[in-house]
């Protein structure tokens, strides 16, 4: 959110990676349906069904803070800045929550 106060967001590399999210609301309820459904162990994601792009999370996240979305930060120059760690940012996650689904439980936000 920093760049964004700042205004200063915009997308990370091309911004077509992947990016799971999930509402607050959604994580409280998908752990408490988990605790209280015997059947479930191991190990679950806690992501929405329906995930974004980089850019498309920005967009939303520059709207919601009434801010633009439009300097795109270089690839380069964010693994110059964050090393190795930038490479969870710039190839993404693929994360869906399958198992929960399985399970029953429905996303309240799940855009």
């Amino acid at each position: 959110m920093l760049p964004f106060r700042f205004y200063g967001g915009g997308p990370i590399g091309s911004g077509q990676q992947g990016y799971p999210w999930v509402h607050i609301s959604d994580v409280c309820r998908a752990i408490r349906f988990l605790i209280e459904t015997p059947s479930a162990e191991g190990v679950y994601n806690l992501c929405s069904p329906e995930p974004l792009t980089n850019a498309e999370f920005g967009r939303a996240l520059a709207h919601v803070m009434h801010r633009p979305f439009w300097l795109p930060i270089p690839a380069l120059a964010f693994k110059s800045a964050f090393g190795e760690a930038a490479t969870v940012l710039l190839d993404g996650q693929k994360a869906y929550p399958q198992r929960l689904l399985n399970l029953g439980f429905e996303f309240q936000y799940p855009r």
